[in-house]
C-alpha cells in the first residue's frame, strides 16, 4: 500500500474544503495519506460538512491557528510553507512516495524569505535535480511549458535550444509511463503568429526553436514542430500528437484549463517522486463558501495513487 502525502496549502484558500469533500473518496483508495496541515481547522470543517476524516489519514499538525476564508494573513502565509517543508521532510527520509499539494498564494513565498514564485521551483531546488518541467495533464490534452512564472516580455530571450531539448526529454519519459504501446509524437509550439513564417514573422523559431527539435531528435526524442499554437492544440485533440510542448505559461494553460480547469492535473517532471496538484489557485473570492469543486484535487490524487507504483 503506497504512502502519500497531502499539504494542506493555504488555509485561507480553498484547499481545506476541498480536502474535506474528498474525504468520502479517500477512503476508498487503498493507500495511506499523511495529511500536512492544521488538524483544529479541519475538524471544525469536517463538523460543518458533516463528514469524518477516514481512517486512512492521519493528519500531521503543524499549526493551531485562527482562520478566516478568504482572508490570508500572514500567519496562513507562513503556515502554508511550513506544510510543505514537512512534506518535503518526509519524502526524503523515504516515509512518503507521492505528494499532492493543495494550492499556496505565491506571496506565502516572499513572506517566508524564499526566492521562488511556485511549488515547483521549490520542489526543484529541494531535490536537488539538474532539470524540471511543468506539466499539466488531462484525459484530452498532456502539456509541458519551457518557461514558466515570468514576464511575457521575457519569455524570447529565455528561450534556448538546450532547454527546450530537456522539457521534451522530460516530457517523452513521461508519456511513456503512460503509454506503454504504439508511436509517440509530441508537438511544440511556434513562439510567434504562424509560428514565425518562414523569418518574417519573427527569428526565434529559425535560430532557436527548428535547432532544439534536431537535438532532440538526435537523442531519439519524438518531437516535431515547430507548429502555429493557434492550430496545434486542435490538432492534438484530433489525436495526431500525445503530447505537446508550449513555450510559456498562458499559451499551454489557456488551451488547457479550457478543457481541463475541473479535472485538470499539474505535475512537475524531473522530481525523484510523484508531486501533482489542482490546476486551480487559492480562490479567496469563494473560499468558505461551500462551493468548491474538488474534481481537480480528486484527479491530482488519482494520478499520483497509480504513477507512484511505477515511478
Amino acid at each position: 500500500m503506497p504512502s502519500l502525502g497531502i499539504t494542506l496549502g493555504d488555509p485561507a484558500g480553498v484547499g481545506p474544503e476541498i480536502l474535506v469533500k474528498s474525504f468520502p473518496h479517500l477512503s476508498k483508495i487503498k493507500a495511506k495519506f499523511f495529511l500536512f496541515g492544521d488538524k483544529n481547522y479541519l475538524v471544525k470543517l469536517s463538523k460543518k460538512f458533516k463528514i469524518k476524516i477516514p481512517q486512512n489519514i492521519e493528519v500531521i499538525s503543524l499549526s493551531e491557528l485562527e482562520i478566516t476564508p478568504g482572508k490570508p494573513s500572514r500567519e496562513t502565509h507562513l503556515a502554508s510553507i511550513k506544510y510543505l517543508e514537512e512534506a518535503i521532510a518526509w519524502v526524503k527520509s523515504g516515509k512518503i512516495s507521492g505528494l499532492i499539494t493543495l494550492p499556496i498564494n505565491k506571496e506565502a513565498f516572499e513572506v517566508f524569505g524564499l526566492p521562488y514564485r511556485g511549488h515547483t521551483e521549490l520542489l526543484a531546488s529541494e531535490f536537488s535535480v539538474p532539470s524540471y518541467a511543468m506539466s499539466f495533464y488531462g484525459k484530452k490534452l498532456k502539456i509541458s511549458l519551457v518557461t514558466t512564472h515570468i514576464p511575457l516580455n521575457k519569455v524570447a530571450e529565455s528561450l534556448k535550444p538546450e532547454r527546450i531539448k530537456e522539457v521534451a526529454r522530460l516530457s517523452f519519459d513521461f508519456v511513456k509511463r503512460l503509454k506503454r504501446k504504439g508511436e509517440i509524437k509530441i508537438a511544440l509550439c511556434g513562439l510567434n503568429p504562424h509560428a514565425g513564417e518562414g523569418g518574417l514573422l519573427g527569428e526565434e523559431e529559425e535560430k532557436v526553436i527548428k535547432p532544439a527539435v534536431l537535438m532532440a531528435k538526435e537523442e531519439g526524442i519524438p518531437l516535431f514542430g515547430p507548429y502555429p499554437a493557434d492550430s496545434l492544440f486542435y490538432w492534438a485533440l484530433q489525436g495526431r500528437f500525445d503530447f505537446v510542448i508550449a513555450l510559456y505559461h498562458d499559451q499551454g494553460l489557456i488551451p488547457f484549463k479550457m478543457l481541463h480547469f475541473r479535472d485538470g492535473v499539474n505535475l512537475t517532471l524531473g522530481l525523484p517522486i510523484v508531486r501533482t496538484s489542482p490546476v486551480h489557485g487559492t480562490a479567496y473570492d469563494i473560499a468558505g463558501k461551500g462551493i468548491a469543486d474538488p474534481g481537480s484535487f480528486l484527479s491530482a490524487v488519482k494520478l499520483t495513487f497509480n504513477l507512484s507504483k511505477k515511478w
